[in-house]
């Protein structure tokens, strides 16, 4: 099994607002950029479409090692996840994301590692940076109509 490792980052402008997500996906010496948003979500959503969407550009199995700033995605699913499947996800906010999250994991042997953000680590910066590119994109759409 190939072992990947993905840095992720979401942003939100508002909180609601605009959003933006960011995944680098590295295998060996090759690296893979993905990012996307929408007009109107928050920043916790951002940060699991991050992970749900790089999953998803995966071929094959993998055991995918995830770097993230997001307590709520690494706490989700290393810890939580097990027991809100369990409560068929009542009460737990984005069920519709963690239930796509659980299709596309689906194969990977995956373990998320919380990383301090803005610690100077080159990979999460950068998708720090994409992501809030990716959102700053539907505000000025929205600033040029």
């Amino acid at each position: 099994m190939k072992i990947v490792t993905l840095y992720c980052d979401g942003s939100s402008l508002g909180n609601p607002g605009a959003g933006g997500w960011c995944g680098i996906l590295e295998f060996k010496s090759t690296r893979k950029i993905l990012s996307g948003g929408e007009a109107h979500t928050t920043n916790n959503r951002m940060e699991l479409q991050a992970v749900i969407s790089s999953l998803e550009a995966l071929k094959e199995p993998c055991h995918v090692e995830i770097y993230s700033d997001s307590r709520y995605v690494c706490e989700g699913i290393n810890v939580w996840l097990k027991n809100w499947i369990a409560k068929d996800f009542a009460k737990v906010k984005n069920p519709d994301l963690w239930r796509r999250y659980l299709e596309v994991a689906q194969g990977h042997t995956i373990c998320a590692h919380w990383i301090k953000g803005h610690s100077g680590i080159a990979l999460n910066e950068q998708c720090d940076k994409i992501a809030k590119q990716e959102a700053l994109k539907f505000i000025e759409s929205n600033t040029t109509k």
